[in-house]
């Protein structure tokens, strides 16, 4: 049990991860709030409007962490985030961390009305932060207006201008609480994607967030690093770039460019050394090097490409203009576990998916016999156990938080 959500968090697994380092005692909150003391003025986040240091986003993570304890949000209860690629969702990240509050940033832009109200209604938060104009309907319906019935909802907030200063007029009482010190604390609710059934809800804490992010920021030195996301903050892939950013210690910048802009110039001004997105970023981003007559990417040296295998030549090209790709793979679940790294020879990022990183193993089972590894060659189940996988499954359909009846500790695996 951690705090009002049932999960599968047990003695066993909480010794063994922490024994060997892969969790730690440090909220994703507190890690950020340890790079604001050290490094004062070094930046954290920035969309195209505002650009954050660290201790400007604690500052802002603090203020609406007091805003939202005022309302009387208790820990353990749900925050849902509707918002475009802004800074916004960075802080609203931060400040559930920071007073044990689950946040739910899975609403995508091109979700209904409707189909949020649903999401809202299924796991019955106490907090609403959205831009009601971001929605595949805003101009047909009043979000706010079609929530204000609902009982369980105790505070909202309409975010302002893209460029006005995030979180300052915030509605209520403000109430200062001490921070949590639980990085075991379920801290982040996404959805999958609902491509084999109804979307699931997925419980992680702050350690099974920071798990790969650390491994991430140490294979491939992104420590004090510009990280450029063109998956939205929304999507499990550029929030794991955030996490990973504040990990290392380094900056995340969000794309928000508007349409017909430069990416590459986007890219050059930032500073960005690595990027998150799907292969079709990839190839819109060569097509705009093809057509300027670019050989190389500004400091651009890495490059995640998930949510699909990239072609062989989308790989090959970007090699060739002295960007090198990450290829991965790991569902919500596991938090991308696995990837290629830096030095691995072309081969090996055309062809595989990586290997699992520190504190997560795979291993291919039997179709016929699911207890019995496969042999090099044939086709069975994907069987994966480590740090970074998640902590059970949300689910209010029977009002209870449900997860599965077994915990998986060090030595079971989650099937994929």
């Amino acid at each position: 049990m951690t705090g009002s959500l049932l999960t599968l968090l047990n003695a066993q697994s909480l010794a063994a991860y922490t024994a060997v380092g892969y969790w730690g005692d440090e909220t994703l909150y507190a890690v950020a709030a340890r790079h604001a003391r050290s490094t004062l003025n070094s930046f954290a986040v920035r969309d195209r409007h505002r650009r954050l240091t660290y201790a400007e986003l604690i500052e802002a993570a603090d203020h609406l962490a007091a805003s939202l304890a005022g309302s009387r949000i208790r820990s353990g209860q749900r925050v849902a985030v509707w918002l475009p690629s802004r800074v916004e969702t960075a802080i609203a990240l931060l400040a559930c961390s920071r007073n044990g509050y689950v946040c739910c940033p899975s609403l995508h832009r091109n979700h209904t009305t409707a189909e949020v109200i649903a999401l809202v209604d299924r796991m019955r938060v106490a907090a609403v932060i959205a831009d009601p104009g971001s929605g595949a309907d805003a101009d047909q319906h009043d979000f706010f207006g079609e929530l204000a019935d609902r009982d369980f909802l105790r505070w909202t907030h309409r975010i302002g201008p893209a460029d006005a200063a995030p979180f300052a007029d915030l509605p209520g009482d403000r109430l200062e609480v001490p921070a949590s010190r639980d990085p075991n604390q379920i801290m982040y609710l996404p959805f999958t994607s609902g491509t084999t059934g109804t979307p699931k809800g997925v419980l992680h804490s702050d350690n099974t967030l920071l798990v790969t992010a650390r491994m991430m920021a140490r294979d491939w030195r992104l420590e004090s690093t510009v990280l450029y996301t063109l998956s939205p903050l929304s999507h499990n892939l550029g929030l794991g770039a955030l996490v990973t950013a504040l990990a290392g210690g380094g900056e995340l910048v969000l794309h928000d460019l508007p349409r017909g802009c430069s990416l590459v110039d986007r890219l050059e001004e930032t500073g960005a050394a690595f990027l998150f997105g799907v292969p079709t970023h990839a190839t819109d981003l060569l097509a705009e090097m093809r057509e300027r007559g670019l050989r190389r990417l500004g400091g651009v040296r890495g490059f995640r490409i998930s949510g699909a295998a990239a072609p062989a030549g989308l790989v090959a090209d970007l090699m060739r203009h002295g960007v090198t790709p990450q290829s991965g793979y790991g569902m919500t679940e596991t938090c991308s576990h696995q990837y290629t790294r830096p030095d691995d020879p072309p081969e090996r990022i055309i062809g595989t998916c990586g290997r699992a990183c520190d504190g997560y193993e795979v291993r291919i089972w039997r179709q016929d016999e699911p207890d019995t590894a496969a042999a090099p060659g044939e086709i069975g189940e994907i069987g994966g156990r480590g740090a970074s996988v998640m902590l059970g499954y949300f689910d209010v359909d029977l009002g209870v938080n449900a997860a599965p009846a077994r915990a998986i500790g060090p030595e079971e695996a989650i099937r994929h």
